[in-house]
């Protein structure tokens, strides 16, 4: 797909790897709408876009649903289509993520993890996809994790949501067969950015885990879209893992032995 001319929604602009994509996604030409809940992050993104040539609306919101705003999926998507004059490409990149101890997780915190890593990508699909169908032709980009094929220790909740995204993405894909519409899945590996706080980034380093540059992600990420690829996994060997752990689960448990003896390390305290 030529990215040149499209309108695209890009949620969690503002954060880690979403301010190098939504310049890159310039760069090709696109025009955006960004979606993010930190106001002065994301006004100041769509001003450094915009000054540079490019066209780039921001979107404020924290997609809390209230008695104001009791579908804030369809607000957002209706406000991006006024702004943009239609979108053609969602993607869905907003996401939470904790290192912790499953059972001291706060079921708040969970909650709100699954509500907008899964549920907010399946609301703004659900909200945008009756327009994509009118056009016959786009794009929904789900924005995952190697943690959404691996469920791995200590990120429990972050893996089911991710899982969830996951199986979303090949239903619809297989739904909408006999459309126009693309349905991409993405898979990074661990990423450089402030998603990981200081004690997640000592562990990953403990257990040698790879991390890659935002950049570098994002660079698979529009190779991706442009070439409309159905799954999209970044980084070996965690590519083969997540595919083994289809066949052999058990095999892939005895690899994270090691690896989650170092990690529990960092809670020895609550053990």
């Amino acid at each position: 797909m030529n990215l040149n001319g499209k309108n695209i929604m890009l949620t969690g602009a503002a954060g880690g790897i979403g301010q190098p994509l939504a310049f890159a996604l310039s760069k090709r030409g696109a025009r955006l709408a960004l979606v993010d809940r930190d106001q002065a992050r994301v006004e100041g993104l769509c001003n450094k876009i915009n000054q540079l040539g490019g066209v780039a609306f921001p979107i404020v919101t924290d997609f809390k649903v209230s008695e104001t705003s009791p579908n804030p999926t369809q607000r957002v998507v209706d406000e991006a289509v006024h702004l943009l004059g239609g979108v053609d490409i969602l993607i869905n990149s907003a996401g939470i993520l904790d290192f912790t101890l499953f059972q001291e997780q706060d079921a708040m915190r969970i909650a709100q993890m699954m509500y907008i890593n899964a549920v907010v990508p399946l609301q703004l699909t659900r909200a945008l996809l009756p327009k994509l169908l009118e056009q016959n032709g786009g794009q929904i980009v789900n924005i995952g994790s190697i943690f959404g094929s691996i469920g791995f220790p200590h990120y429990a909740a972050y893996s089911a949501s991710k899982f969830a995204v996951h199986g979303f993405s090949q239903a619809l894909r297989r739904e909408l067969l006999d459309t126009d519409i693309t349905v991409t899945y993405i898979a990074p590996r661990a990423i450089k950015t402030s998603m990981n706080d200081e004690i997640a980034s000592k562990m990953l380093a403990a257990t040698k885990t790879a991390m890659d540059d935002p950049h570098v992600v994002v660079a698979e990420i529009i190779k991706a879209i442009e070439t409309d690829k159905h799954e999209h996994y970044i980084g070996q060997p965690e590519s083969f893992f997540a595919w083994l752990n289809g066949f052999l689960p058990s095999v892939v448990s005895l690899g994270l032995k090691k690896p989650t003896r170092i990690a529990r390390q960092f809670f020895t305290a609550k053990y």
